[in-house]
């Protein structure tokens, strides 16, 4: 079995910062690329940010210069950091992971159940 679990998600005026953190567990032997996407009310998830197990990243060119991905590979978690948030970035947040588990031939892609991201004055 393998989890994805995050964390960090909440209430923010615009302007403001958040941290989410997402952290794998489970008979994992590698993760692969790491991202978060999200899913405002009434549209599709869309991709957000993905960083490879060797630190390269990607970003939406909605959130470049604001917001940065990162991971832990030691500790098997991304996180994202979300600065100069605007109402436009309310959504859930979801992290996925390219995961090979112990004694599999081919990873999969997992999801966590997502975090709420609300920016309002």
């Amino acid at each position: 079995q393998v989890q994805l679990v995050e964390s960090g998600g909440g209430l923010v005026q615009p302007g403001g910062s958040l941290r989410l953190s997402c952290a794998a567990s489970g008979s994992i032997s590698t993760i692969y690329t790491m991202g978060w996407y999200r899913q405002a009310p009434g549209k599709q998830r869309e991709l957000v940010a993905t960083i490879t197990s060797g630190g390269t990243t990607t970003y939406a060119s909605s959130v470049k210069g604001r917001f940065t991905i990162s991971r832990d590979n030691a500790k098997n978690t991304v996180y994202l950091q979300m600065n100069s948030l605007k109402p436009e970035d309310t959504a859930v947040y979801y992290c996925n992971a390219d995961i090979l588990r112990i004694s599999s031939w081919y990873s999969l892609t997992y999801w966590g159940q997502g975090t709420q991201v609300t920016v309002s004055s």
